[in-house]
């Protein structure tokens, strides 16, 4: 199975290598840089490239944990209880189109332009998203599993346990992968403010200077960290997920 992925990491990345170079020949544009070119320009700054990377996965982590501390019992009790459904479902759907990208002057003048302004405004956006997944796969659990529990006289600690997180757990991670993408796009735009470190403030510093091969390595990083973070999500779901 490993040597399957990484054959299929290679075939993908050939794929991607040769996309570009077409489309360097067909632009004939200093603005599309060559690939060997932006290679060999990310080896040499690949030292700041880890630096910038790992500021954004950590920023991008902290934001996943402090929407599945949210999202996790929400979206539990909007599918359990009836009056929480009531009172904040309302509100979700009304929260959830509003572009959070905008509140982030709002969040910088109440959390200060450093990191958690930036972690909080990824959190606004995509925790409503991660508890309306987890309320749609615990309505989706069919009622006759409820009545088992019950006659086994399970607490309610123990139907969640035994439950509803293992039939939740298939749909949070599909929610968890589209919020990873939009988790990236969103730090493009939070970290171009008071930030020296993340590959957004990285790709716009490049473009401002008109270094587009600098520009390209940063963002072949979004992508290598979006994979990397992608083939977790698989792995987990492959290692507690194996009942389906």
């Amino acid at each position: 199975m490993k040597k399957q992925k990484i054959v299929s990491f290679f075939i993908g990345f050939l794929s991607l290598i040769l996309l570009w170079q077409l489309l360097t020949f067909i632009t004939e544009n200093r603005a599309v840089p060559a690939p060997l070119g932006t290679f060999q320009r990310a080896w040499l700054m690949k030292t700041d490239l880890l630096l910038h990377a790992g500021a954004s996965v950590l920023r991008i982590g902290a934001a996943l944990v402090f929407s599945l501390i949210i999202g996790l019992p929400l979206g539990i009790l909007l599918s359990r209880s009836k009056w929480i459904a009531c009172l904040f479902g309302p509100l979700i759907y009304f929260l959830y189109p509003l572009p959070k990208v905008a509140f982030l002057p709002v969040f910088m003048i109440f959390f200060g332009l450093g990191n958690l302004s930036k972690i909080l405004l990824i959190v606004a956006i995509i925790s409503i998203q991660v508890t309306v997944s987890i309320r749609d796969s615990v309505n989706n659990i069919p009622k006759n599993y409820y009545r088992v529990m019950s006659n086994y006289n399970s607490s309610r600690l123990q139907t969640v346990r035994f439950l509803i997180l293992p039939a939740l757990l298939p749909g949070l991670l599909a929610s968890l992968r589209v919020s990873t993408g939009i988790s990236l796009a969103s730090l493009f735009f939070a970290e171009n403010y008071n930030t020296v470190y993340g590959l957004g403030y990285l790709i716009l510093s490049a473009w401002s200077k008109m270094d587009y091969e600098e520009m390209f390595a940063g963002i072949l990083m979004i992508g290598l960290a979006g994979y990397l973070i992608f083939s977790l999500f698989d792995t987990l779901e492959k290692r507690f997920c194996n009942y389906k």
